[in-house]
Parts: C-alpha cells; structure tokens; sequence
C-alpha cells in the first residue's frame, strides 16, 4: 500500500500482549476478571452514593462521577480486545480506531481533571471550613465537572484532528492492545512534528497543571492539619484524605511507571503490559481503596443490599 491517507481504507493490527496462541485463553481469562470487577465495584460505588441521601456531598458526588469514568475508561479498550481474543482477529478498522483513541483520551482526561477537583474540594473542606458549603455549593460542584468534561472532549478532539491529518504506509502493526496516540504517530509516514509538538505541550499543560494543582492544595492542608492542637483532631482531618490520596499516588505514579519504563526498554510488548497498570488495574482498585477505608460508604452498601432483601422478602 503506498502512503496515503487511510479514511475510507483499511484497518490497523493490534498485537495485544503476546502472540502465542497457548496463552490467549490465560490473558481473556485474566483481563475478563479486571474488567467485571472494575465494572462491579464502581457501579456499587455510585448505587452507595446515589441511595443514601446521607452521601448526597460534593466530596461523595465527585467520586461518583469518577467511578462513572473508571467504567467508561476501561470499555473504551478492554470489550474490543476481548473480542479479538475470542475471535482470533487483530484488526480494528482506521473509524474504529481513531474513535477509541477519541474516548480513551476524553476518559484518562476526565479521570485527570476530576482528581484535582477532588483535591481541592478537600482543600477547602479542611483549609476553609466554615465557608466549604458556601463554595462547595451545588451549582459549582457541577459548573466543575462541567469544566471538566469540556477540557476533555476539546483536548481528545484536537489530539483525534492531529492524527487525521497524519499519512500511514505499509506497516499497520500497533504493538499494544488498544490504539494508543504515540503508537499510531510513530507508524505515520509524513511528518510529525506538529504532532509531537501538540503532545509534548498539552501534557505539560494538562498533566503538569493538575498535579501541581494537587501538591498545592496538599500542601496546605498539610499546613492546616499540623496547625489543629488535638492529636484527634489531625487524625480525623487526614483521614478523609487518605482514600483520595491513596488513588492519587497510584494514578500519577503507575503513569508516570509507563513513560519511563517505555522510554528504558524497546520492548514493545513490555510497554503494553505497563500500559496495563494505569488503563486497567488504577480503574480495578480505586471502588476498593475508597470502601475499604471508608465507613460512609460501607454504611450506604450495607443499607442498600438489606432495603434490597427486605423486597424480596415482601415480594
């Protein structure tokens, strides 16, 4: 096939993880597993913050948009390279694959912004408490995810324009189990320049710019707990960071793992696999992190799986 553009054409190959026939039943296996627990858990997240009134706060309504996004984060890959397993094909056409990078982008971004909004509703639960329900009113809680959602969408967009504008060649093979934007510029046979340039400045703008959003407002309530006399006092403010804390620490650092481990090996395979860790295992954990430490929540299932029984009973 000679270079040109692939609207209309063909398709792209996505190798996935390994392509030794004896192990794809072990990966459809594993990653089925991921992907029902992932959908399970932030699904009895948002059914726990949407049937107790109790949970009905801005920091409860923020975590449920977030499982809202985790769900729709690993649909965007996991069902499509599901189905190539089972199906025993590696192709996605070039719509479907400029589309699921469109939404995993939108997603990744979401999850993105909705942690720093959630880091600075902490902020001021713990830095302005006698004004947070004044600030944290309804309509701004919403204005932000709002926001949120339209830096999203307009990044995903601008990043799926670029790669329209892009021209391939003969070799369609993307080392990864889902169409990853670097993958699909390096396979490119005109230039991208402009594209990396893009690239390099939005993950400046929108990587850099919410973690230091993040360690700005942890750093002052930092300063705010280490100012509250009683040892109590300090225990019960941090504790309601930890659980957000924690999915920080775990979203940043298993991306930040990806780069650095796709920059340290020419391992294709390798990257995939560390892909893997923010795409699929942050998504999986978060529902876990957030109940395990949390009793609102623990409460809210507990009152919401007995109303359930107590039905049944009557029925």
């Amino acid at each position: 096939m000679e270079p040109g553009n692939l609207t209309g054409v063909s398709e792209f190959l996505l190798l996935g993880f390994s392509e030794k026939p004896a192990l794809q039943p072990l990966i459809f296996g594993l990653f089925l597993s991921m992907y029902l627990i992932t959908v399970l858990g932030n699904l009895l997240i948002i059914l726990a913050v949407s049937s107790d009134s109790h949970l009905h706060t801005p920091m409860y309504f923020f975590l449920s948009n977030l499982s809202l996004v985790d769900i729709c984060f690993t649909s965007t890959t996991i069902p499509k390279m599901l189905w190539n397993i089972q199906t025993q094909s590696k192709s996605i056409t070039y719509e479907g694959c400029i589309t699921q990078m469109y939404f995993f982008l939108l997603f990744a971004g979401l999850d993105n912004c909705l942690l720093t909004v959630m880091a600075y509703d902490r902020f001021v639960a713990i830095c302005h408490p006698l004004h947070y329900t004044v600030i944290m009113n309804p309509r701004f809680c919403g204005l932000l995810v709002l926001v949120s959602w339209i830096t999203s969408a307009l990044h995903s967009l601008l990043e799926s324009l670029m790669v329209l504008r892009l021209t391939f060649c003969t070799d369609l093979e993307i080392p990864h189990f889902f169409c990853e934007l670097n993958q699909m510029a390096q396979l490119a046979c005109s230039d991208t320049f402009i594209n990396n340039m893009v690239m390099y400045l939005v993950a400046v703008l929108l990587g850099g710019g919410p973690l230091a959003g993040i360690l700005y407002s942890y750093s002052k309530i930092v300063s705010s707990i280490r100012a509250i006399p009683s040892a109590q006092g300090k225990y019960k403010a941090f504790s309601t960071c930890v659980s957000h804390l924690s999915v920080v620490s775990l979203f940043y650092c298993t991306c930040l793992g990806v780069y650095l481990s796709s920059a340290a090996t020419q391992s294709s395979h390798s990257s995939a696999a560390a892909s893997v860790m923010y795409t699929v295992v942050t998504p999986m954990l978060n529902p876990f992190i957030y109940s395990l430490r949390n009793k609102d929540i623990k409460g809210a299932l507990k009152q919401f799986f007995g109303m359930e029984a107590i039905k049944k009973q009557l029925c």
